[in-house]
């Protein structure tokens, strides 16, 4: 079965074809960090804008680069929701247009399915799952007793860990985006900066981050106007062992109640090395449970995972018809 994904719910505008939810036949994604690097963020408006310039671009690439024709295309998976409603529009319109142009049924894809089953692509998925999502927008501990099959357990109260990456960023002046850069400065720093590791309730799985931003921005603010100088990558390494082990340890305490058997870590900050470490670490002393974690192409948003996901849609809604 052959699926074209169309992803373009922020700042990348991407198309892929990929044949029976595993195999990427092509995978184009054009990226606009460097647009909106000068803004310090994702600027709406100018997001939807470079979509619109790139959108055909795109769709010729990666039917170009997956050596299908139209005519060989089995369904269009397109992200709705959630994102910028006008980053949205431009890619879910395009689906249309070519589902109605060439007679190819289309279904719509949640953004966080798709970050989800990006794993699909290269690991089987092992019931009951565990899926630890983290992004720019949320974070979320899913379980999964089959595809499809979510079961929210805990999410943010407030900042997303994305999100609390980049504002920790800018506060520090390292610009954006802050996520990466940080990871790569907490590599070659120590946790020296004494900073809360926000747990919230000994029982919850929720997550609540703006505490640990503001706490940082407390104690630069406090450093600066005494005069003492800031050790960023110390800094950068203190934040990042507060989010790290308040991520680890409600997913530990996950796979425990729930008997989880595979683990997957979803979304943008999937990508963070030091996150990587820490749960393979901690993941390797447990006895019959595995951690798969997508390759970096795959980490952040792309259309391959919209076609897996809208892969699986459709053959759930196939099953229920009989």
């Amino acid at each position: 079965m052959i699926v074209l994904g169309v992803e373009t719910s922020c700042d990348e505008t991407s198309v892929a074809v990929v044949k029976d939810g595993k195999t990427v036949l092509s995978n184009v994604v054009y990226s606009q960090i460097d647009v909106h690097k000068k803004y310090g963020g994702v600027v709406p408006e100018v997001a939807s804008r470079h979509h619109i310039e790139k959108i055909l671009y795109v769709f010729d690439q990666a039917m170009k680069e997956s050596g299908i024709e139209f005519d060989e295309i089995d369904l269009i998976a397109v992200t709705v929701h959630p994102g910028l409603i006008g980053s949205l529009l431009v890619g879910f319109n395009a689906a249309m247009a070519l589902s109605i142009a060439c007679g190819i049924p289309i279904v719509e894809v949640d953004h966080i399915d798709g970050h989800i089953y990006a794993n699909h692509l290269e690991h089987e998925f092992e019931f009951p799952l565990l899926s630890l999502v983290v992004s720019g927008g949320h974070t979320q501990l899913i379980v999964m007793n089959d595809h499809l099959d979510f079961n929210i357990i805990g999410e943010t109260l407030d900042d997303a860990v994305g999100e609390a990456y980049d504002k920790v960023a800018r506060v520090m002046g390292i610009g954006y985006p802050g996520g990466p850069m940080l990871d790569l400065m907490a590599a070659t720093g120590k946790p020296t900066y004494k900073l809360p590791v926000p747990r919230l309730e000994k029982d919850s799985y929720d997550f609540s981050f703006s505490g640990l931003k503001s706490a940082v921005l407390n104690l630069v603010n406090q450093e600066r106007m005494k005069g003492i100088e800031i050790r960023n990558n110390d800094l950068a390494a203190s934040f990042q062992q507060s989010v790290i082990t308040v991520l680890v340890e409600k997913t530990l305490r996950a796979i425990s109640e729930f008997s989880i058997r595979h683990v997957v870590i979803a979304g943008g900050v999937a990508a963070n090395k030091g996150l990587r470490e820490r749960m393979e670490n901690e993941i390797a002393k447990l006895e019959g449970v595995r951690l798969t974690v997508p390759s970096l192409q795959y980490c952040t948003d792309n259309a391959a995972m919209i076609a897996v996901g809208g892969y699986f849609y459709h053959m759930k809604n196939k099953e229920k018809k009989g």
